[in-house]
């Protein structure tokens, strides 16, 4: 099995994923990510190579990181250890710094026991799939094995959360003055620097999920546990809640009645506002195949294209690079702004979201409406064969007679897994009745038609 994932490298922390592991990892992108033709120039010019490295508050991340660090040290790059900060942080300082890469010890929204490490190229892009391949290619290789003067150092980067809290409130078209927010900060990255950040853009900011102790990190709180941040918003009269996942590259969000205002939503409300100041490219927005079809509604009711790309920001990415978009983002909150970030950004995107609450001085909820979600059934069927998803015959023909039922007022999806032998069938329709009665019968058919030989 492939040690790189759709998100860098994740496991269970000293389990799969060990120190000894990390640092063989560690050692091995230097050795990749130095054949550079600026890395090469560096050395020329007798400079070691640097890189940023940053966790978040699990426990692992001590032992983990430590580890990252020393393998890149060993190999004679300079380590500046930014301590616990975001992940689209990490991103943000390699560029900021003009490093050679940089390396984020997180597990994002996995529970406390998981860990995981990404890796940031130069200028805080994730690596294409074939730099990922050669760098586990070169785990058994030899290594770079300076000595003396030639080791790597590391050093203390003392400002870079005031680095990174500049940016982000440079980046601000409107200040939050006079707005109500609610942080759910998962008890993960974001709990230092994200209520500073919105306190120093203007709000009033009330705390959840704000007190990490290393093994807490989004236990019942953050993006995947709303519940705790709409009935706190309620409680407080709050404007608007902001919810991050553990790294802090999630947004999603409630308003004051304590709805929830998803990642299709958000990218509503933002590609509205970015559309008004001439900030749209192309008047464009990417989002994956998963994203609600009343986001596509949506935006070509105010002449907004909407180009699709398969499930995963990595995709998002790479075709907002590709045509050069300004906005791109998934359902679950991975909201892209390429002018401000390389990679998905839940305070960039929760600061860019309640400043366009503040600045038109309607709801939140209010701006969301201009958005209606259809009802979207998911059902994951288990057993099958699911390579065979896209040339049944059988399978095809259910799925034609299927969106020909629906017409304009509906969709159908099926994916197959890319880990388990299971088939997704998503259905969206005007009503959740209908969509769940189509759901199921086109289960039934991939059930049938793509069992697995007992």
């Amino acid at each position: 099995m492939a040690l790189f994932g759709t998100d860098g490298v994740r496991g269970l922390a000293n389990g799969s994923l060990t120190a000894d592991l990390a640092l063989s990892l560690a050692q091995a992108t230097a050795v990749v990510l130095g054949q550079g033709r600026i890395a090469a120039a560096r050395r020329k010019a007798g400079k070691r190579l640097t890189a940023v490295v940053a966790r978040d508050p699990r426990i692992s991340g001590e032992f983990l990181s430590a580890a990252v660090s020393a393998g890149l040290a060993s190999s004679g790059v300079d380590v500046l250890d930014a301590g616990v900060l975001p992940t689209p942080a990490a991103a943000f300082l390699v560029a900021d710094r003009d490093a050679d890469f940089g390396v984020m010890v997180s597990a994002s929204h996995n529970p406390a026991p998981d860990n995981g490490i990404k890796i940031f190229a130069r200028g805080g892009s994730k690596l294409p799939d074939e730099v990922e391949a050669r760098i586990e290619a070169a785990m058994g290789g030899p290594k770079l094995q300076p000595t003396g003067g030639a080791v790597g150092r590391i050093t203390r980067f003392a400002d870079a959360e005031d680095r990174y809290v500049v940016h982000l409130l440079g980046s601000l078209p409107y200040r939050l003055d006079g707005l109500h927010v609610v942080l759910d900060c998962a008890h993960g990255a974001a709990s230092g620097v994200s209520p500073e950040t919105f306190r120093d853009a203007g709000a009033r900011v009330t705390v959840i999920g704000a007190d990490p102790d290393g093994i807490n990190i989004n236990e019942g709180v953050g993006s995947t546990h709303l519940d705790v941040l709409a009935g706190e918003v309620v409680r407080v009269g709050a404007d608007l809640g902001i919810a991050h996942d553990g790294d802090a590259d999630r947004c999603l969000a409630v308003d004051a009645a304590g709805n929830i205002v998803d990642g299709d939503q958000i990218m509503a409300i933002l590609a509205l506002s970015m559309q008004r100041r001439g900030r749209l490219k192309d008047d464009t927005l990417v989002a994956t195949v998963m994203s609600n079809l009343g986001l596509h509604r949506a935006m070509a009711d105010h002449g907004i294209r909407v180009e699709q790309t398969g499930v995963g920001d990595r995709y998002v990415l790479e075709r907002m690079a590709a045509g050069g978009f300004s906005l791109g983002g998934e359902q679950s909150g991975h909201v892209i702004m390429s002018e401000y970030a390389t990679t998905g950004d839940g305070l960039l995107t929760g600061l860019h979201l309640a400043a366009e609450v503040a600045r038109t001085g309607r709801t939140l909820a209010e701006l969301a409406s201009v958005m209606t979600a259809y009802p979207q059934v998911l059902i994951n069927v288990t057993g099958v064969d699911r390579t065979r998803v896209n040339d049944d015959e059988g399978v095809q023909t259910a799925v034609a007679k299927a969106a020909a039922s629906l017409g304009l007022s509906g969709r159908v999806l099926l994916r197959p897994s890319g880990t388990e032998q299971l088939v997704r069938v998503m259905v969206e329709a005007e009503t959740a009745d209908s969509a769940a009665s189509v759901a199921e019968a086109l289960a039934d058919v991939v059930r049938d038609r793509l069992a697995l030989p007992v």
